[in-house]
């Protein structure tokens, strides 16, 4: 036989089953678009069920895939989309999609693993990027500001990458903390920030964000138990897909400008106040200080904000690794001057899968450094005390800036800073490093499919490093010619986790079970490098020199929890879990924690409306359980403490000072805070999902609260001490609806509302009652010498306010000065005579969200608000008098314009006046889109964004903003929001 011969009878058997193959395979075409107004769809995943084999849609949203003729179903998936299965068929195959939060039996991600909406059985809800705040967002958890009842989202002002505070359904603590914990891709950051970061959530870049879930009742929550109280929300980054690859950029400008400032008078005004005082008083001592001046101090420290926000994405497979690859640079100025803030982010999602889809990996690793200059924000409150009859400059040795002098020279040591030179002058500058990875085995075993091995093992860790220097021409810091300091800090987190998930479709009994139990090691350390501060040229400034070089807190959890799923015919749902906590924040007597809770879910359709065409789903919910809190900020509150004397409490022996070491109050049986969360629900869906929504009523009871309480002295170490003591209730309703008025081929509109009401209680502060106990004082407030406006007091809400009540004249219905009513009749004013009157926490929320969508244009608007909720307004019974124009130690000052009204000489602080009704309503954001179609010789996609923020608010309050993020409702020197105008272009290639 020759070599030609025998070569084709070698290769003639692979030629056949080549050609057996490609006859047996067949090419399936069609087009993927969105349901709601037919918009084409790029880049979704179009697969056979059951294998690999798979593409994604184009530009245009074709496909066109070659199958095996076996192959009977198309998986069609993509984010923000439900997903859907479609028979294939021999002609083009096209398809619908239904955006996620129109379709009830949506995947969303809970506690440990994902679940169908449809099947919940807790208080879940989730948010996808579609439907985030739109416009220039510097930090994560604005995107859901107003989106969801229950939540409440309050920006702590306008600076660059600043944060906002957090509450789910109220607080449920008085001095621990009471912010939610924040889980990314499955790990439960620390979110108590690090050493140059105002917002460590704003090391997230929003753009890498595909939906988070916010986790409400206990039976949502208990499975992150010791650290869960207070709600969870669960931060889940996009993933790549298999596929070609596919790019994305996006850029974005925008322009913040001040939207309201602080009403005081004019130098014209304040020259006219004194010039009268004197004429009538005789005494031209502050007449002589007058300047010539009309300075508006506040246009003084403000600018036009701008900002620029760069994205680029890859996304696809390579190879059998589906990846997504995300780099992005933010730059933001903030409204007030110095105020600036860098953002670089990258981050890479592989999921990959092995041994015939028997092992799954899931790669998530996000890294980014921020850069801040934070601008002095003492000099908003200087802005409107400063004197403006005087010149921005002169001609002194500090730095060329006006300053209040004595006639030596010196600054008055207790007078208002020029508001310019404290911006100027002062150079305080950090870096910030985050790295948070993680990887997530799913190992299905060969040998017992139902069973799955999961492992977790992951990091956070931040480093925060910088410089605070004051120049030495400053006012500020003259004594000592200046002030350097250079800070440090790094946070270390550690997770280990290891479970076991059965999961098992049991048919003859139509019921499915799953049973998760897992083991997890978490670790947190703290390094903080503590550093003396020197004036100029070196010169140690007394009194900063730290007892130690560095501290280094530590503790460590570890945990064991299991979790029961149970479904019956797809219409009765049950879900058990308990997980058991140790914290080395507490003695071993007290270490363990254990927080158990059950829920139940029956969907009333099935059996009442089955088969209905109005009536899609309807589903009622039960669920009660236990999650504690942890968060006591000293790591080591049971053991004893001893910290060095301060400057003033030294002994001198001979010419020289020695300080002490003092121990501070400590409590050694301290131990969890635990709550108890009732929650009933009724999910619902109406006229073909038109009309879908959900209404929850719950309970939250927390006991032995950590609260620092008065005890006797002599008792302890201190007359202060944080102990387990006490009560707190807290219950409310939340109303969420989401309706499609107008659904045509062209034209959608969607309308989506939001309501909650919330009450909190204190019910008990004591451990022993005493009837002569009258609560514990709380808001401080800025003025006089320890005034606190605020009470802890059993019957009434935290920080309920303590004031005098206001006699008014009847004539001209403004306040008396000095005079308030005695009201228990004993014929003088005393402490005795202050009530409890209004509470900073709102009654109700309200969210709205509206976009109409029609052809290629969108045209959208979102709005919160607040009722029942009161401010003191601190900067008017501070600057409301002619006390804070004729200032004491002989300088003039600014006052406020409620001076003009009331005449008051004399700040009156305790006053029921300065409670202000704080209702409110605001709108968020107006926004545009539309979507250019293919540029670039067809090569891109284009859309065009632009949005205007923080539009209007409509409020009866008084001062600069009604929205504070001061939980004891004290406003006094709040950073203003700016109005923000965006525009940005979105390519996908």
């Amino acid at each position: 036989m020759n070599v030609k011969r025998l070569l084709l009878l070698m290769i003639l058997p692979a030629l056949l089953l080549q050609l057996s193959a490609q006859a047996q395979q067949r090419t399936v075409t069609g087009k993927v678009t969105d349901s709601r107004n037919g918009t084409a769809l790029q880049s979704v995943s179009v697969t056979v069920k059951g294998s690999s084999v798979g593409t994604q849609t184009a530009a245009d949203g074709s496909f066109s895939l070659k199958v095996p003729s076996g192959a009977t179903t198309l998986m069609i998936s993509s984010i923000g989309y439900a997903n859907r299965e479609v028979k294939i068929s021999d002609g083009a195959v096209n398809v619908a999609l239904e955006p996620i939060d129109k379709a009830l039996g949506d995947v969303i991600v809970i506690a440990y693993g994902t679940r169908k909406k449809s099947d919940l059985t807790s208080s879940v809800t989730a948010i996808s990027a579609k439907d985030f705040q739109k416009g220039s967002i510097a930090s994560s958890e604005q995107l859901l500001q107003g989106k969801v009842a229950g939540l409440e989202i309050t920006s702590g002002g306008g600076a660059a990458g600043g944060g906002s505070r957090i509450r789910i359904r109220g607080g449920a603590s008085l001095n621990a903390s009471n912010d939610p914990l924040i889980v990314i891709d499955g790990i439960a950051v620390d979110g108590n920030g690090v050493a140059g970061s105002a917002n460590l959530l704003n090391t997230i870049n929003p753009n890498d964000i595909e939906s988070i879930s916010v986790l409400k009742d206990a039976s949502a929550t208990a499975l992150y138990g010791s650290r869960a109280s207070n709600g969870v929300l669960i931060i889940t980054t996009k993933k790549g897909f298999k596929g070609k690859v596919r790019y994305n950029f996006n850029t974005q400008v925008s322009s913040g400008s001040v939207a309201k400032t602080v009403g005081v008078l004019s130098g014209d005004e304040i020259r006219s106040i004194i010039n009268a005082d004197a004429a009538a008083s005789g005494d031209n001592t502050y007449k002589k200080l007058l300047g010539t001046a009309n300075t508006d101090w506040q246009k003084q420290i403000y600018k036009t904000a701008i900002g620029n926000d760069n994205n680029i994405s890859a996304s696809g497979g390579i190879g059998n690794i589906p990846f997504r690859l995300s780099l992005g640079y933010l730059n933001q100025d903030g409204i007030l001057k110095t105020d600036h803030f860098d953002r670089m982010s990258s981050a890479l999602n592989l999921s990959p899968k092995f041994f015939d889809n028997h092992l799954s990996v899931e790669v998530a690793v996000k890294a980014s450094r921020t850069t801040n200059r934070f601008a002095d924000q003492g000099a908003i409150g200087s802005a409107v005390a400063f004197d403006p009859t005087q010149p921005v400059y002169a001609n002194n040795k500090y730095g060329g800036y006006y300053e209040w002098l004595q006639p030596d020279g010196k600054p008055i040591d207790l007078s208002t800073r020029n508001p310019l030179a404290l911006l100027n002058l002062r150079d305080n500058r950090s870096t910030v490093n985050r790295l948070i990875g993680n990887v997530q085995l799913d190992y299905k075993l060969h040998f017992f499919p139902d069973l799955h091995v999961l492992t977790n093992l992951g990091i956070d860790n931040a480093s925060g490093s910088g410089n605070d220097n004051t120049d030495s021409v400053s006012a500020t810091n003259y004594k000592t010619a200046g002030r350097y300091v250079h800070y440090e800090q790094k946070k270390k987190y550690t997770l280990a986790g290891v479970s076991l998930l059965y999961n098992k479709d049991i048919r003859s009994i139509d019921s499915k079970l799953d049973v998760l139990v897992s083991h997890e090691y978490q670790d947190f350390v703290t390094e903080v490098s503590n550093f003396a501060s020197y004036g100029q040229n070196g010169v140690l400034i007394p009194g900063s020199t730290p007892t130690f070089a560095t501290d280094r807190p530590e503790f460590r959890m570890e945990s064991y929890l299991g979790r029961l799923n149970y479904s019956l015919a797809d219409k009765y749902f049950l879900s058990a879990s308990i997980r058991r906590d140790a914290s080395s924040k507490f003695s071993t007597a007290n270490r363990v924690g254990y927080f158990p809770a059950v829920s139940v879910a029956w969907k009333i359709n099935e059996d009442f409306f089955k088969g209905s065409s109005v009536v899609n789903e309807l589903k009622f919910r039960a669920s009660v359980g236990v999650t504690g809190q942890q968060d006591i900020g000293n790591y080591y509150g049971y053991l004893p403490k001893y910290s060095q004397s301060s400057n003033t409490a030294q002994y001198q022996f001979g010419n020289t000072f020695y300080s002490f070491l003092r121990p501070s109050a400590y409590d050694p049986n301290i131990k969890w805070e635990t709550t108890t969360t009732t929650n009933l629900g009724l999910d619902f869906a109406f006229l073909n999902n038109r009309i879908s929504g959900s209404v929850d009523v719950y309970k939250k009871k927390t006991k032995d609260l950590l609260s620092v309480i008065p005890v006797a002295p002599g008792s302890n170490f201190d007359i202060a001490l944080l102990t387990n003591v006490g009560n707190i209730e807290n219950k409310g309703v939340e109303f969420a609806v989401n309706t499609i008025p107008v659904k045509q081929k062209d034209l959608e509109w969607d309308l989506g509302f939001n309501f909650t009401y919330n009450k909190t209680e204190i019910t008990n502060l004591l451990k022993q009652q005493d009837p002569n106990f009258k609560g514990i004082d709380v808001g401080g407030i800025s003025g006089g010498t320890g005034n606190n406006i605020g009470k802890f007091a059993v019957g009434y809400a935290p920080y309920v306010y303590n004031v005098y009540k206001q006699i008014y004249d009847r004539t001209t219905g403004k306040p008396i000065e000095s005079l308030y009513d005695d009201l228990n009749r004993d014929g003088r004013i005393d402490e005795s005579d202050r009530y409890y009157y209004k509470k900073p926490s709102a009654d109700i929320l309200l969210g709205i969200n509206t976009q109409v969508i029609y052809k290629r244009i969108s045209v959208g608007f979102a709005a919160h608000g607040s009722l029942g909720g009161y401010l003191y307004n601190n900067f008017n019974s501070n600057n409301g008098v002619l006390r804070a124009i004729k200032n004491p130690i002989n300088f003039i000052g600014n006052a406020s314009r409620d001076y003009l009204y009331t005449g008051f000489v004399n700040n009156q602080y305790l006053s029921d006046y300065y409670i202000e009704n704080a209702s409110f309503l605001r709108l968020d954001n107006i926004n545009f889109g539309y979507n250019a179609g293919k540029v670039f010789n067809n090569r891109a996609q284009m859309r065009i964004s632009a949005s205007v923020q923080n539009v209007f608010v409509i409020t009866k309050y008084k001062g600069l903003d009604p929205e504070n993020s001061n939980s004891s409702g004290v406003d006094n020197n709040i950073y203003p929001r700016p109005r923000v105008f965006s525009l940005g272009l979105n390519f996908d290639f």
